[in-house]
């Protein structure tokens, strides 16, 4: 199986590339201050074989910003017009982020001071675990035995019949199997590697958020295997919804801390677990659960989950002799969309379509499809697209998916939506509902909500292709955390095949 290698600019590219663009560090902390940045380029190149997780290390070892962070730190400081959010994205590389965590105009670190040290720590430890060949043998080892990757590339043969054409034609689908993963899910892939991150920098106390819980379950899970104490944030609504995934925390050992902010839900919880991060960033590392969060995490989160899209290259090249055609995955932060898209960002000939969550309709005001109805701002530490009103604040969300419930996205989503390297497209709750039946159905597997809205949209898609094209959907999780919270939907639908 093909292993996955680390993407990133080029030396000399990265390096022009920050001649030009300020850090997003000097406009928060004091406007216009000379960065001297030290930053290190991420290294690789876009094209790569495959082992498993980690490449062999290198030789030699739209409208305005708003004003503050929004989450509630006394230091945030209007945007300025040294900074990039009014210059579009209109050109792709594939090579991003630079050196200052930028992935066009998106991306940075607008975060306060106080955690500028945990950043940077956490940046220099990263570039050296990355040259250590020991840290690519823990992770590639547990990724392997513990986790249990690779994970199958199956093709979904019943599906696959749905959209034939009486000729014999239609697209052939694949599901890319991550819930097959222990744990049920992606997420265990970057909290493997960051757990071994954290014990590498020393730290004995490890925080997470969570939405759907699949991320604090992986963290849970992962510090459980290493003895570290975790303390997991989760919206009060969310754990309503996800009774099932608190209880296996707790059992796990971890603590979770309701929060009762805002809608009680994944946007809340990430709020909370920065402000606890800046109050005890020395013993504490903080694993992300997306490709969300100030530099360097949305990079690091994706070069965790890029062994998904490795992976896939070396299992389609084995099955159909080629790359897929199309690749089709859920969209909340981002995370399991750009660990499927990251390898294939560079071939021109494959189609990327993220799938968000548009609730009850784009125009009924509660969706959570960023891409469509957001506009330029900054969240969490990050410029990014965002739901938020014409002062700013962010607007409440909603999607039946707990992980699609978040009223942003990942730096590195904006610039391939500005570049048009990616296609965002949405899914009604409904929608999402009718394919969780579906895929139940005729494949035999329970997908998670989230996994569901990709595979709503093959309805969509599918009439209006020409030959029979290779479409591969992440199947990003299993749906049993799930159930409980879809008995109540199809009875409130009325669906009697389900629910008597």
């Amino acid at each position: 199986m093909a292993s996955l290698g680390f993407v990133g600019a080029a030396a000399g590219q990265a390096a022009a590339a920050a001649s030009t663009l300020p850090s997003s560090r000097s406009a928060f902390v004091v406007v216009g201050r000379p960065t001297g940045s030290t930053h290190a380029a991420p290294g690789g190149r876009p094209g790569r074989a495959a082992t498993m997780m980690t490449p062999s290390p290198p030789a030699g070892g739209g409208s305005s910003s708003p004003a503050s962070l929004k989450v509630d730190t006394a230091e945030a400081t209007a945007l300025t017009a040294s900074e990039p959010q009014n210059v579009p994205d209109k050109t792709y590389d594939a090579t991003v982020p630079d050196v200052r965590g930028r992935y066009g105009r998106f991306g940075g670190q607008y975060v306060p001071e106080t955690l500028m040290f945990a950043l940077e720590e956490l940046e220099a430890g990263y570039a050296a675990a990355r040259a250590d060949p020991t840290f690519h043998e823990e992770v590639n080892g547990l990724l392997k035995d513990f986790v249990g990757r690779p994970t199958p590339l199956y093709f979904a043969e019943r599906l696959t019949e749905r959209y034939a054409r009486p000729d014999g034609s239609g697209p052939r689908i694949w599901f890319k199997r991550e819930d097959l993963n222990h744990t049920g899910a992606h997420k265990i892939n970057n909290s493997v590697m960051q757990a071994v991150l954290a014990k590498r920098l020393g730290k004995t106390r490890i925080i997470a958020e969570t939405g759907a819980g699949q991320h604090g379950v992986a963290t849970a899970t992962v510090c459980a295997r290493f003895g570290l104490e975790c303390e997991v944030y989760m919206g009060a609504a969310d754990m309503e919804r996800q009774a099932l995934n608190v209880f296996r925390m707790r059992l796990l050992g971890a603590r979770v801390i309701p929060v009762t902010a805002g809608a009680g839900t994944l946007s809340n919880a990430l709020s909370e677990a920065i402000r606890d991060w800046v109050t005890r960033p020395v013993e504490t590392h903080y694993i992300v659960g997306s490709v969300a969060g100030p530099h360097p995490y949305p990079y690091i989160v994706r070069e965790a989950h890029a062994v998904i899209g490795a992976e896939t290259r070396g299992q389609a090249v084995d099955k159909w002799g080629g790359a897929p055609d199309i690749l089709i995955a859920c969209v909340g932060g981002g995370s399991n969309a750009i660990g499927l898209f990251h390898e294939f960002k560079a071939d021109e000939g494959v189609r990327l379509i993220g799938v968000e969550a548009a609730g009850k309709g784009l125009d009924s005001g509660e969706h959570a499809a960023t891409m469509s109805r957001g506009s330029l701002g900054v969240l969490h530490g990050s410029m990014s697209y965002q739901l938020q009103d014409q002062w700013g604040q962010l607007q409440e969300t909603h999607s039946v998916s707990a992980g699609l419930d978040y009223p942003s996205v990942g730096p590195e989503h904006s610039f391939m939506k500005d570049t048009g390297r990616c296609e965002y497209v949405s899914v009604t709750d409904d929608e999402a509902l009718d394919a969780f039946k579906l895929c139940s159905r005729l494949e035999g597997i329970i997908p998670a909500l989230e996994t569901a809205h990709a595979l709503a949209h093959l309805e969509k898609l599918c009439p209006g292709l020409e030959g029979s094209p290779n479409i591969v959907v992440n199947l990003s999780g299993r749906g049993d955390k799930d159930v409980t919270t879809v008995v109540g939907l199809f009875k409130e639908r009325g669906d009697a095949d389900v629910v008597f």
